[in-house]
């Protein structure tokens, strides 16, 4: 079904997608890359247009505005959205593609001859014929994780600006950095919102009302081995590549990894590696749904690395763990007050929710976990973080139409 929403949102995603985005956890500043202040400014500029109030941008880089109430008594609720974009896959130079009225067959992508998106690579695909779908030209992704959130809120914003005759509270709008990174809430930003309880449009497939993600600890190891010219390297050399390969190997890579898990599995995942025979920087994640299980691959990391160093006193193997973020579970299960809400809108749209735990996680993890209760809300977004991302615009729009009817509901009758 078309709405009134649907062009606005395809040229906001296309506008926002085209900007460069990507986050960095190597660099060690705040945000991570200046790049995605570029995208921060422009909103700036859009919020204080529509007529959104209290504006601004934060030290840590968080945009913040304000929807002035229209009705009395209600609580004051928090949409947010991310900015950055994955830094797994290339995301510089993005040329966002619409491809209207989608016929059901395989979508080609002008830059990747070869590459082809079909619904027997994305199921979900096949639920889509009519739609105007989204992607990117085949050599970047599309960065609708989360530039998809961010039209969400930005065209529901606008909307209820337009139309003060629609009753609903104080409403917060909070776009972040980082997030891809685990770095998207700064410990100032919860009083800086300064809400009752807050939702992140994050999410996938239209319906999907997610309350429980992983629990999420990332490491880094460095393998530091002793150097020598080639030549005369007998009974001195000990190469850090090989120590490092070691590690791989010993990991459980067969039943442990993102490729051979599902469900409530939790996994491994080294996802960047770098160096010499010299040194060598592995950089891992590690997610489980438990605690306890989180803990036991944590532990089970440093035990390879221990048993690797033993084979090898002469090299230096380091291994760091720290935290990131935590099921957002362990708290909202014990008020689903804002659960409850996005069902009952989401009911209210004609859909049957859908709450399944969510094999990632979001700004909403971190932000319950430090006391603002925030589920995540679906968007459309598919087969992110790499060249076959795609989105409906039509699916959008009904998280618009979502957004739209929280604040509503919430507002005292």
């Amino acid at each position: 079904m078309r709405t009134d929403f649907d062009r606005e949102l395809e040229k906001r995603l296309v506008r926002y997608t085209a900007i460069d985005t990507q986050s960095d956890d190597s660099t060690g500043t705040q945000p991570s890359t200046a790049i995605q202040l570029d995208l921060q400014r422009l909103l700036i500029d859009e919020l204080t247009a529509i007529g959104a109030t209290d504006v601004r941008l934060t030290d840590y880089g968080a945009v913040l505005a304000t929807i002035p109430a229209t009705a009395e008594n209600a609580p004051t609720i928090g949409f947010l959205a991310h900015v950055d974009t994955a830094p797994q896959f290339n995301a510089t130079g993005v040329k966002p593609v619409v491809h209207r009225n989608y016929n059901g067959g395989a979508i080609s992508f002008a830059d990747a001859p070869t590459l082809t998106l079909t619904p027997e690579v994305s199921p979900y695909l096949g639920q889509k014929s009519g739609h105007d779908i989204i992607t990117a030209s085949g050599t970047t992704l599309l960065g609708a994780d989360d530039k998809a959130g961010v039209s969400v809120i930005m065209t529901a914003a606008r909307h209820l600006i337009a139309n003060p005759d629609i009753p609903h509270g104080p409403i917060r709008i909070a776009f972040t950095p980082d997030e891809e990174i685990g770095a998207g809430v700064d410990v100032r930003l919860p009083a800086d919102l300064g809400v009752d309880f807050a939702y992140t449009f994050d999410g996938g497939e239209v319906g999907e009302i997610e309350y429980e993600t992983f629990s999420a600890d990332g490491a880094t190891v460095t393998v530091t081995g002793v150097s020598i010219h080639p030549g005369w390297a007998k009974g001195k050399l000990v190469n850090a590549l090989h120590l490092a390969a070691k590690i791989v190997q010993t990991l459980p890579h067969v039943t442990m990894t993102p490729e051979t898990t599902e469900d409530r599995e939790g996994f491994i995942h080294i996802y960047d590696m770098k160096g010499s025979a010299a040194e060598v920087v592995m950089k891992i994640i590690l997610r489980d749904f438990e605690r306890d299980g989180l803990a036991a691959k944590g532990e089970l990391l440093r035990q390879v690395c221990a048993a690797v160093q033993a084979t090898e006193p002469r090299a230096e193997i380091k291994c760091e763990i720290r935290p990131q973020y935590r099921n957002m579970r362990y708290w909202l299960e014990k008020d689903m007050a804002p659960v409850e809400l996005a069902h009952a809108a989401c009911r209210d749209l004609g859909l049957e929710p859908v709450s399944i735990p969510v094999r990632g996680g979001t700004d909403g993890s971190r932000l319950t976990e430090m006391g603002v209760p925030c589920p995540n809300l679906f968007t459309g977004m598919q087969e992110i973080h790499g060249p076959l991302e795609w989105i409906s615009v039509q699916d959008m729009a009904v998280a618009t139409q979502l957004f739209l009817k929280i604040a509503e509901r919430a507002a005292p009758r």
